[in-house]
């Protein structure tokens, strides 16, 4: 018995763009080829200043969240109090309602 050869096909990643060379007979992604990456900077001063920007965003970001720990003590507390202020109107010899009704 005479085998036929299978002739290898290649497919692009849907996800990366890469080409893939794949042998049906055995299965099997025989090389890859990954796309070229794009060019984004034109001249090293513009990735300084990039650089240099998305430092500052991510140092205003820090001070965002610094500051909104430090108030996250007096947020709590408000919480509590008008928590506690409602447990007190409540009346306390009330059932608490049932997920069923099954009366």
């Amino acid at each position: 018995m005479a085998k036929s050869k299978s002739v290898a096909f290649e497919v692009d990643c849907p996800c990366c763009g890469a080409t893939l060379k794949i042998d049906p007979e055995v299965k099997a992604v025989l090389s890859h080829k990954a796309k070229p990456a794009v060019r984004t900077l034109d001249d090293i001063s513009t990735g300084i200043a990039k650089l240099k920007d998305a430092e500052q965003q991510r140092e205003d970001a820090f001070q965002k969240s610094f500051q909104a720990m430090k108030s996250n003590k007096d947020v709590l507390s408000r919480k509590f109090d008008e928590l506690l202020k409602q447990a007190k109107e409540e009346d306390p010899t009330k059932p608490p309602p049932k997920p069923f009704d099954l009366d």
